[in-house]
């Protein structure tokens, strides 16, 4: 045949192949209505294990039996999806037990935040609070985390996200230990100074204190001042506390205006971060399972199999639902190595079929699947 021949025969084949598709599809809502009549799940891993194994048998070769089965993995994923759908019109989906809210209870709220006062969580909780909020300071992450888990606090103020630094992949790791959940976000921008004692100036200074992260965003400045020495530190405001504490004209603090001003530090060098816009996405965070009606953000962590195509086939749950994944990033899990948990943020609220279909696919069909918060 020539290629107008083969491209006519394809033609052919394509439209009895997208008939059969209907009908099957057809037969899966027959399925899905039993299904729901029997309590059973959607996905049954038995079932699909068989009729791969049996369409596979048919075949005439390997290349073949390797295409055949990834088609129909494909196929009865959008048989579940078609599944979970008709489940979620039915009322039978699976429900978030989080409860919207027209807006947070902040009156007399008590925020807790890592660090010191001058810290960039301090001026998180400020913006997001407001200044005459009542602020509580930690040590730790973990301690912030632990405050609201006990009912001591009611809104913990963490960063998330670094526009240049990435990820803190340890508030990552806490969000799955503890039951707070995620009901706002505040984005910073990061403006970074080099602070020393009244008096002092730029050739003074040969110690630098700061978090390892500003000294990291500051690497370009630091470079061109081969006589300053980098100190890592606990965080910002810390390091500028220190340089006031100690008193010594040749210890220099790099953190914000505001932190310098309220250790009564000189600021002898504005804006030394390397990026103009680099700024920090803070979360806010309560042990209440709830969220703001306007909400247009979800958060979820989960585990997946390790085979082949779990991930692809997890993540087309966000792309049959037209659900918008907007971040993933996947974290080692330390009980379980060489295994990883992935932590996935789309477009949506708790509220909307769309979402709702989505998760519980996602529920189905991942491992120790978490709602971390919609915001």
């Amino acid at each position: 045949m020539d290629l107008k021949e083969c491209r006519e025969k394809i033609d052919e084949i394509d439209a009895r192949i997208v008939r059969l598709y209907e009908e099957r599809m057809k037969v899966s809502e027959e399925v899905a209505l039993y299904k729901l009549s029997k309590g059973m799940n959607v996905l049954d891993k038995s079932r699909e294990k068989a009729k791969r194994d049996a369409v596979k048998a048919l075949t005439h070769d390997e290349f073949n039996s390797k295409g055949i089965e990834e088609l129909y993995n494909h196929i009865m994923s959008i048989s579940r999806k078609k599944q979970y759908d008709i489940m979620e019109e039915k009322g039978m989906g699976s429900r978030p037990s989080f409860i919207p809210k027209d807006e947070l209870d902040t009156d007399n709220a008590r925020i807790v935040y890592q660090g010191t006062e001058g810290a960039y969580s301090e001026e998180a909780a400020i913006r997001y609070f407001g200044e005459n909020s009542l602020r509580i300071h930690v040590d730790t992450f973990k301690d912030a985390m632990s405050l609201i888990d006990e009912g001591l606090a009611d809104f913990a103020v963490l960063p998330i996200e670094n526009s240049s630094a990435g990820i803190v992949s340890e508030n990552y790791d806490l969000l799955t230990q503890f039951e707070n959940y995620i009901v706002g976000t505040q984005i910073v921008e990061i403006r970074h100074c080099l602070a020393g004692l009244p008096g002092s100036s730029l050739k003074d200074i040969r110690d630098v204190f700061s978090h390892p992260q500003a000294l990291m965003q500051s690497r370009e400045f630091l470079d061109c001042h081969r006589s300053m020495q980098a100190h890592p530190f606990q965080n910002t405001a810390l390091a500028a506390k220190k340089v006031s504490e100690d008193g010594l004209i040749h210890q220099g603090a790099i953190c914000s205006e505001h932190c310098a001003a309220l250790y009564g530090l000189d600021v002898l060098q504005r804006d030394i971060n390397y990026s103009s816009k680099n700024s920090t996405r803070f979360i806010i965070v309560t042990n209440q399972k709830i969220f703001l009606k306007n909400a247009k953000k979800v958060s979820i962590c989960f585990e997946i199999p390790d085979k082949t195509g779990s991930l692809y086939h997890v993540l087309s749950l966000f792309y049959y639902n037209d659900v918008n994944m907007s971040h993933i990033e996947s974290r080692p899990i330390p009980e379980h190595p060489g295994e990883y948990r992935f932590f996935v943020d789309f477009d949506g609220n708790l509220s909307g079929h769309s979402v709702r279909n989505a998760l519980h696919g996602l529920r189905e069909e991942t491992i120790n699947m978490k709602i971390l918060g919609n915001y």
